[in-house]
């Protein structure tokens, strides 16, 4: 898990955190979430992606939960990112949620817009200039919705 989080850490266009997890920060990462998943080949028992799940905020708005998502280089286009999501949408109804936020999609992230979409999120709007890319330029973000 630690290793494909820092697959996209490193990579730059997605995550806001810029410092990969070590073993030690990475137990404890994980361990903070309120539900952790992974798409697992059951033969090989190799991990493809991962998601993570939490509260979006506290409080009144502590029924909205917030995930992020991370599929391994070599298993983009397996439609890892599809099962990871929907598995996220069941977790967060039985964990007590009621809205699925994303708070920071990257624009330019075409194909998880386009996957959203098709469940059912809707965009709330946009953020110009809301996302630093690795490169040090910015690109908007478009913050996403479900009803769960």
């Amino acid at each position: 898990m630690i290793r494909i989080w820092n697959e996209i850490v490193e990579e730059g266009n997605a995550f806001p955190q810029e410092d990969c997890l070590t073993e030690a920060t990475g137990y404890a990462f994980f361990d903070e979430q309120t539900y952790c998943a992974v798409a697992e080949d059951c033969e090989t028992k190799k991990i493809h992606g991962l998601y993570i799940l939490h509260p979006n905020n506290v409080g009144r708005c502590g029924h909205i939960c917030n995930a992020s998502y991370a599929v391994s280089f070599a298993s983009r286009g397996l439609h890892i990112g599809e099962k990871l999501v929907l598995d996220c949408l069941a977790q967060a109804k039985l964990h007590g949620f009621t809205i699925l936020q994303f708070n920071a999609v990257v624009a330019g992230n075409a194909s998880a817009r386009h996957l959203y979409e098709r469940l059912g999120f809707k965009q709330l709007g946009t953020i110009p200039g809301g996302f630093r890319m690795q490169g040090g330029h910015f690109e908007d973000i478009c913050p996403y919705y479900i009803v769960l």
